[in-house]
Parts: structure tokens; C-alpha cells; sequence
């Protein structure tokens, strides 16, 4: 062991991913199409018109004008980070080291692998048997004395919608958790926020302590290009990007966002569907003779299997990919499948609906 190494890293397992070959993909909730060609060519020429010996802007001026345009938000409450990952991090960084992280469990592994690496105190309160949110569990584990005199609370982190479930926390109960934790900051999660049918940004203009995070890798389909960012107040924003690194985007990277947001029109086509296609997938897995599937407004459906290891290998041996999601709390038998195209969905059913 390397002693000049914190224990909270060597103690911490790695990110609980292996990437394995298919022909059919549906484990990372990847959006199902690539990113359009004839925009792949017009990003290709402008990163040819940039001077590459240049930094690029040094917080993302550029994208953060762009997202704000989009979104409806001042660009001084935007930080643009290189994925909404690393937002996670950084928002530990800026309120619970050495004090306090709150969210529910199942959820995100980085919520907890970051908490740990980062020495703050975590606690998991448990989704309802339904899976929906325990708000009262959740404020009820906001009490007691921070965890240091004169420190901040802590950072709760509410997905919306919740991998891997698929619910969603309604947005009163979710005013109501924000109005009870006005000394915490609590951020919600909306990566898969384009295939529900609201959003949480209002209750970010009422209340000064939330943060939402967004990405880019989900529905715009430019998980490739690692990008994500937060909406939030100015004075948040401007603390935070005292954590981001300077010049940590790309010209490239923000070349490809700038040409996805003047461009939504096919994002906004593939989200539909994708919605339309997730419901013909539950439509058709509702009849499985052993499989219980569970409603999702995100691009993805968790299903209760009798065996998700046999489930899975089954699967997987008939050329489709899924991910297991039995390790996690109260999913066991559990799997989860992306929304993908219609012969990549229509292949998945074939090989779910010969299996037991």
C-alpha cells in the first residue's frame, strides 16, 4: 500500500463499469442515434478555422452564452464542466468537505464514490417500495448539528428523473424539500430531464441554495464529447468556477455544443422517439410471463427478473447488451435496458420474450 496515497482513495473501489462488445448496445443509456452527420461536418469545419496553437475562452464564455440561450438562463449562473460527472465532485468540493452528503439509495454510483473519496459523511435514505422519494425520510436526515462548527451542511443530490428507476420526484414535493433545506444545497440531477414531461429550473429562480445539473451525453447524443454544466444563481456559479480548471474546455468540445444548440431540431425529434419507443417496449414486456417491468420517464426501462445474472448472460449470448442492476439496494433480479432504435429495441424483445 503507498503510503502517500489517502486511504479514502485506496479504499474506494473503481467505477462499477467494463465495457464488453455487442451487437446490440443497450447498457449506458446512450442516446440511440449518433450525432448527425451533416452536423458532425459543419463542427469539422469550424475546429478547421481555429487557431489550435490558441487556449480556448477560459470558463466557456462561448458555450456558457449558448446554454443560456437554450435554457432560458443567465449565462453568469452557468458552468460548463467537461461532463455533469465532474459537476458532482466539484459541488462536494464547494459545500461538504468534511461535512455532509445526502441522496437516496439506489442511485448514481458517483454520488457515493465521490462523498467517500472526498471524506464527507454520506447517508442513503431509501426509496419508497414503489419508488418513489421518501421526502420526509429525507429531511429527517437533514437534522441534527452540522458535522463541523461554522461549516456548511452539506449537498443533497436529488436525480430527476432517478436512475435507475426510471420515477420522478414530483416538483411540489420536491419545492417542499427545497423550502425545508434552505441552509443545505441541493442539487438535481436532470440528465434524462428531456424525456419527462417538466423540469425543476423554476424552482431554481425561487430558491437561492439549488443547482441543477445537465449533460449533453444522454439526448443530445454527444456522450463522446464529455460535456455537461450547471444552472444555478450567480453568486453559486461564481464560487464554483473557482473549483473548475481553467481552460479545461476545448475549442473542440464547445465547437460540437455550439452547433448541437443552434441546431435542437433533431434532438427534439429523437426524444420523441424515444419516448414513443419506451412505451411500445413496456407495452410488449408488460406481457412476459416472469419479467416485471417498471414505468420510466428517462430513456431507459428497469425490469425484475427472477435471475438478472441468467437474464443478462441469456441476453447477451443472443448478441444484446444490458446492465445488471442486482448489486444495488432493492433491485434485486433487477436489469436495465436503454431505449434504442426500433430494430435494436425490436431485437431485444425477440431475446427477452424466449427467456423465462
Amino acid at each position: 500500500m503507498n503510503s502517500n496515497i489517502r486511504p479514502a482513495v485506496t479504499s474506494s473501489p473503481d467505477y462499477p463499469f467494463y465495457a464488453i462488445n455487442a451487437n446490440v448496445k443497450l447498457d449506458q443509456n446512450e442516446s440511440a442515434e449518433d450525432f448527425p452527420s451533416h452536423l458532425k461536418a459543419l463542427v469539422l469545419e469550424r475546429i478547421a478555422a481555429q487557431e489550435w496553437n490558441r487556449y480556448p475562452d477560459l470558463y466557456s464564455e462561448a458555450i456558457c452564452n449558448a446554454i443560456g440561450q437554450h435554457d432560458g438562463w443567465e449565462p453568469s449562473g452557468i458552468v460548463a464542466t467537461t461532463g455533469s460527472n465532474v459537476l458532482i465532485s466539484l459541488l462536494i468540493q464547494l459545500t461538504a468537505l468534511d461535512s455532509r452528503v445526502v441522496t437516496v439509495k439506489p442511485n448514481f454510483a458517483l454520488y457515493g464514490l465521490d462523498a467517500k473519496l472526498l471524506g464527507a459523511k454520506l447517508t442513503e435514505v431509501p426509496l419508497l417500495p414503489d419508488f418513489n422519494f421518501d421526502v420526509p425520510g429525507v429531511l429527517k436526515s437533514l437534522e441534527g448539528p452540522p458535522v463541523s462548527a461554522g461549516k456548511p451542511r452539506g449537498v443533497i443530490y436529488i436525480p430527476r428523473p432517478h436512475a435507475p428507476t426510471g420515477t420522478v420526484i414530483a416538483l411540489v414535493e420536491l419545492e417542499h424539500l427545497i423550502a425545508h433545506a434552505s441552509d443545505w444545497l441541493v442539487v438535481v440531477d436532470e440528465a434524462y430531464h428531456h424525456f419527462t414531461e417538466d423540469d425543476a429550473l423554476q424552482l431554481t429562480s425561487r430558491y437561492p441554495n439549488v443547482v441543477i445539473i445537465r449533460t449533453f451525453s444522454k439526448a443530445w447524443g454527444l456522450a463522446g464529447v464529455r460535456m455537461g454544466y450547471a444552472l444555478t444563481s450567480g453568486e453559486i456559479a461564481k464560487q464554483l468556477r473557482k473549483l473548475a480548471p481553467p481552460f479545461a474546455i476545448s475549442f473542440m468540445q464547445s465547437a460540437c455544443v455550439q452547433v448541437a444548440l443552434e441546431n435542437p431540431g433533431y434532438m427534439q425529434k429523437r426524444v420523441a422517439g424515444t419516448k414513443l419507443e419506451r412505451e411500445r417496449m413496456t407495452a410488449a414486456l408488460l406481457q412476459h410471463q416472469t419479467w416485471k417491468v417498471f414505468p420510466s420517464e428517462g430513456n431507459f426501462i428497469l425490469i425484475r427478473t427472477p435471475d438478472a445474472s441468467a437474464a443478462y448472460t441469456d441476453l447477451l449470448k443472443q448478441g444484446v447488451l444490458v446492465r445488471r442492476q442486482d448489486s444495488y439496494f432493492g433491485l434485486e433480479g433487477c436489469i436495465r435496458v436503454t431505449v434504442g432504435t426500433i430494430q435494436e429495441n425490436d431485437a431485444f424483445l425477440r431475446a427477452a420474450t424466449a427467456l423465462k
